[in-house]
């Protein structure tokens, strides 16, 4: 099997490649049985009886995951981006989705050399990351990466007001609440945490204002709580939109643009 071929196979999926569609749905199982071993293994009880299916299946994993690495590795210099023999398979390990892939297997590997009880912790908690390998397995992942990308100047700014709310909020009620709860609302960065739940109306009613301007702030503050987040979901609803309407616009066997007939 040729390198462009195995390339065509590992990517994404075309409407009438069966075999390339085949492995993304085989891959997908096999990391959403990941995800669901990895929950399961938290508890002890359940995780002491069936330990050896555990660990033979995490190896198992590792290993088709390090194969398709390596195939990719392989094969990548049949991508147009990575065309050059050395130097295109050096850019495609720098690469985001190859960054991933490794982080994803890495942590095995590790366990071998490494000792310090709290640095395994984490290399176990990375293997969350595993989730993330589904972006290359499923066109809903890449749309909603496209639209972050093409709306991140827009929600750039959209976070600067959100936190300059936050700020306004926070501000406030620290000086309108600390002589009356010195202790609750001892400086701005504690307000905060006050102002974080107020405005996205969760209210967890640990820490609350008393004063007359306090419950005014506190007002103004859960109004305005309402739209905290429509500012950016509706940004992401309209870029997500758009993005599945150009998706329609080609067609799915030449990529042939149909609105330009």
């Amino acid at each position: 099997m040729s390198k462009y071929r195995i390339w065509e196979i590992l990517e994404i999926s075309k409407e009438n490649d069966k075999q390339s569609k085949l492995f993304d749905i085989l891959i997908s199982i096999l990391i959403g049985l990941n995800v669901v071993a990895i929950i399961l293994e938290t508890e002890k009880s359940f995780f002491g009886e069936y330990e050896t299916f555990f660990r033979t299946f995490e190896m198992i994993s590792v290993f088709i995951f390090s194969v398709e690495y390596l195939l990719r590795f392989w094969s990548c210099v049949a991508d147009e981006k990575y065309q050059r023999p050395f130097f295109g398979r050096i850019k495609y390990i720098f690469s985001p989705m190859a960054i991933i892939d490794l982080i994803v297997i890495a942590p095995f590997y590790m366990t071998f050399f490494v000792t310090d009880t709290r640095i395994l912790r984490i290399l176990r908690f990375l293997r969350i990351l595993r989730v993330t390998k589904h972006y290359k397995h499923s066109k809903t992942f890449q749309f909603i990466t496209n639209t972050l990308y093409k709306k991140r100047f827009e929600l750039y700014y959209s976070l600067i007001l959100m936190f300059s709310l936050l700020m306004i909020c926070a501000t406030g009620v620290y000086f309108a609440e600390n002589e009356a709860q010195p202790e609750k609302f001892s400086s701005i960065p504690a307000a905060m945490w006050w102002a974080v739940s107020t405005l996205t109306t969760v209210g967890y009613g640990d820490i609350y204002p008393i004063t007359t301007l306090g419950k005014f702030l506190g007002s103004i503050s859960a109004i305005f709580g309402i739209g905290f987040f429509a500012l950016p979901a509706g940004l992401l609803a309209t870029g997500f939109s758009d993005e599945m309407n150009k998706d329609k616009s080609y067609c799915p066997h030449c990529g042939e643009n149909l609105s330009s007939n």
